[in-house]
């Protein structure tokens, strides 16, 4: 008896002696780690690519005050809230009711117990907007772009996608065991050659990606050009409207209406949180079969909770508006010209092709987080974009043009940015 306590003894002490040096091998790889992450922030940093957080202490709008900033309220130029909508008093308001009647969420995806009428109706709506057959929500438009290659291709078909597309485009792209190809941004003598060779490789079926407007940049893709390759070459194509929906074009239909296309594009994703009330959410929409099959298999579908009700019913107003007038659609672009005429003749190079996005090239990295401070003590909210975000050496402040701004506070955002361009040499 003895020995068979002294032996149980021995075993608990040899496996307690075991858990500390797995537990003293953990802390030293824990360390290790923590010291390396260290030493890459610190190169982020000296880089002048570290992106702090400015903590914003209001509602979004025009005006907002930030954590820290002594120039109490700011002028906003770096939301994607384009239209104005995100405060909207009637998009505030079908919140709220949504909430009373329907909850604050559904705690459940939408194939068991997720699905509420009003995301029927709004995916009605978005199909009615966007002239398509049907139409399927998503909890961002970064998850429809996960969701959507993977589920229409196989190895034996190619996606042919833009350089410069979006980051959620790319790993989407990631997913799908498609034959993959990357052709020049926006050069469609590198997309036909890349069309032929997918061609040659006997491929079932060819999807040409692209965005509909480049996000950094606010350029906008031959979609026109891009239909008769696909055409020549039996492609589909797919446009990400996610900087275009809602605003872009006479009536905001985007891309295809502000280039005059003549027939529509296959698939358009786009997302709600943007210009569309400025939440969250995304969608795809198409042909029936297409939004059919996604149902079926499209994995941040099947396993991500539904839209909550709140978001849902925002999004459904602001659809409402939309088709109501297009005065707001209007009011950007009469904005957005103002602003680039001046900057253009104050000396800047504004990139991009008469895009509420408005990026003021600058160059290198530091310089355009200095410029974004200094802005910030002018009383104006910018951000100075740099790598990864862009590539290195086209570090720039990105300007975003609202509906619901005024044209003397356009006036002021050009004074301060003359007054500050000059201060740091960029103009003179």
């Amino acid at each position: 008896m003895l020995a068979f306590l002294h032996t149980k003894v021995v075993l608990a002490t040899a496996t307690v002696n075991s858990c500390r040096l797995q537990s003293r091998s953990l802390a030293s790889a824990v360390s290790t780690l923590r010291e390396q992450l260290q030493q890459e922030l610190k190169e982020i940093e000296s880089a002048g690519t570290y992106k702090n957080e400015r903590v914003i202490t209001t509602k979004q709008g025009t005006e907002v005050s930030v954590e820290g900033s002594t120039k109490g309220k700011l002028l906003n130029f770096c939301a994607n809230n384009y239209l104005g909508l995100s405060s909207h008093p009637e998009v505030i308001k079908a919140g709220k009711q949504a909430l009373d009647q329907y909850g604050a969420g559904l705690s459940s995806v939408r194939f068991i117990c997720g699905t509420q009428t009003i995301h029927k109706e709004l995916e009605r709506k978005i199909a009615k907007f966007h002239g398509r057959e049907d139409a399927i929500l998503y909890a961002s438009c970064f998850d429809a772009n996960a969701g959507i290659f993977e589920v229409l291709t196989t190895p034996e078909d190619a996606i042919l996608s833009d350089e410069l597309n979006h980051a959620s485009i790319i790993d989407g792209i990631r997913l799908a065991k498609a034959q993959k190809y990357r052709y020049k941004h926006k050069d469609m003598s590198d997309l036909e050659s890349k069309l032929k060779e997918s061609l040659d490789k006997g491929t079932r079926r060819r999807f040409i990606v692209t965005d509909g407007v480049f996000s950094m940049d606010g350029n906008v893709a031959p979609l026109p050009a891009i239909q008769s390759l696909a055409e020549k070459y039996n492609a589909v194509v797919f446009v990400d409207e996610c900087h275009a929906t809602g605003f872009f074009g006479k009536t905001g239909r985007g891309t295809e209406e502000y280039l005059g296309c003549k027939t529509p594009v296959d698939i358009i994703n786009s997302t709600l949180g943007k210009a569309l009330g400025g939440a969250a959410g995304g969608y795809t929409t198409g042909p029936k079969e297409i939004v059919d099959l996604l149902r079926q298999k499209s994995r941040p579908y099947l396993f991500s909770n539904s839209l909550p009700p709140p978001v849902v019913a925002s999004s459904s107003k602001v659809f409402d508006l939309l088709m109501t007038s297009s005065d707001l659609t209007q009011k950007v672009a009469s904005n957005t010209k103002q602003f680039r005429d001046a900057m253009t003749k104050a000396g800047f190079t504004i990139l991009g092709e008469n895009h509420p996005i408005c990026p003021v090239f600058i160059g290198d990295a530091k310089l355009a987080s200095s410029m974004a401070e200094k802005m910030l003590a002018e009383g104006i909210y910018v951000i100075g974009f740099s790598f990864p975000v862009v590539p290195k050496g086209k570090a720039r402040i990105r300007v975003q043009i609202s509906a619901a701004h005024q044209p003397h506070e356009i006036e002021k955002l050009i004074h301060a940015f003359t007054k500050v361009g000059k201060s740091l040499q960029l103009i003179s």
